[in-house]
């Protein structure tokens, strides 16, 4: 049988991209038809690398070429991916800026942005991390370079400083630069120089997503990225109870604010429930069960997940190999599903961006 491209489009027009609710066609998501004889491959673009729905859609555009041209036709379907920007974020060829807050100290907010860092960059997208926890950095512990100093560089005439990079991510944290053993005594003025330094005087090169670790509360440090930089949305940590939940709530309302504006991408649960590693089955909710998710229902926000209590993640991050860099278990794969609903919640916001704003790029 003769097989044209336009009836591969035609018959991948019935295909709709489960978020963004329009078929691929129309979303220019399907390149490079190539047909020889009964043999068909293509590529899908996805909008990021780290897309929940991947084999949902590569089995829609099989069964579309079955069910429109025939059951015969060879398929080959190669998914790949472009991330979406929605606006200049101020930092040059970063994509998209997440900043990872908490209402309230203690509730895991660097565990959860150090393990959506790297979950992220499992995927393939390429990702930066900055430690905007001036007075209690702890990025440096939890990859194992407590000592390591960045080093400068000279790009287009000017200095700049070169992330750390690894575990497949580039890093930037104020305790690379500071006495571990000493303590921070900025003022307002001097924290947000420093913090602006860390994403304006750093060579990040091309990055899908650059996320911002803040510190808990409302403070300095969050006033100033928000309304010097463009950021695409914020991840709210907490844990199930009552105290952290209402100061969950006071840190979106900021982010909220008019003056600042800044979408929430969603609510994860920390120390959700405590789960034995013999009895790997049973959840034992011994804060409370529910919070975080009761929360994203009332305030209309999504709800990215529950992690458990596991002595394993703060193991693993007191010996500078964070949780996700393990091969299997519960907990990788459920940072895993946290960052690919950060990515999907992304994706979803930067579609819906004004016309002209959206724009799918290398």
């Amino acid at each position: 049988m003769s097989i044209t491209t336009d009836q591969v489009l035609q018959a991948l027009s019935h295909v709709e991209e489960p978020d963004l609710k329009k078929d691929l066609v129309t979303l220019n998501m399907i390149q490079d038809i190539v047909i020889d004889g009964n043999n068909l491959s293509f590529s899908v673009i996805l909008t990021t690398p780290a897309c929940p729905l991947k084999g949902l859609i590569e089995n829609a555009c099989r069964n579309a070429i079955a069910h429109f041209i025939s059951k015969d036709v060879a398929v080959m379907v190669n998914m790949t991916s472009r991330v979406t920007t929605q606006k200049n974020t101020g930092v040059p060829n970063v994509k998209n800026i997440i900043a990872v807050a908490s209402g309230k100290g203690g509730v895991g907010k660097s565990t959860v942005a150090v393990n959506l860092a790297l979950g992220l960059a499992s995927s393939g997208a390429k990702v930066g991390l900055i430690d905007a926890d001036i007075y209690g950095p702890s990025i440096p512990i939890m990859f194992g370079l407590e000592g390591a100093k960045p080093q400068a560089s000279q790009v287009d005439g000017k200095t700049r400083i070169e992330p750390i990079e690894k575990y497949g991510i580039k890093l930037l944290s104020i305790g690379f630069f500071t006495d571990p053993n000493q303590p921070v005594p900025w003022r307002g003025p001097m924290v947000s120089t420093a913090v602006k330094q860390l994403f304006n005087d750093a060579d990040w090169g091309e990055l899908d997503y650059l996320v911002v670790d803040l510190p808990p509360g409302t403070g300095d440090i969050h006033i100033t990225i928000t309304q010097t930089f463009p950021v695409t949305g914020a991840v709210i940590v907490t844990t199930p109870q009552n105290v952290a939940l209402a100061d969950a709530k006071k840190g979106i309302g900021m982010f909220m604010m008019e003056a600042i504006n800044v979408p929430i991408l969603g609510i994860v649960e920390n120390m959700a429930y405590f789960t034995p590693a013999e009895l790997p089955e049973n959840k034992y909710y011994i804060f409370g069960q529910g919070g975080g998710r009761k929360l994203a229902d009332v305030l209309e926000v999504p709800f990215l997940g529950e992690i458990p209590l596991v002595k394993g993640i703060s193991d693993s991050g007191d010996a500078g190999k964070p949780i996700v860099l393990n091969e299997e278990g519960i907990m990788r794969a459920a940072f895993i599903e946290m960052a690919e609903r950060v990515a999907q919640q992304i994706s979803i916001n930067n579609a819906k961006a004004p016309l002209g704003q959206n724009v799918i790029n290398n």
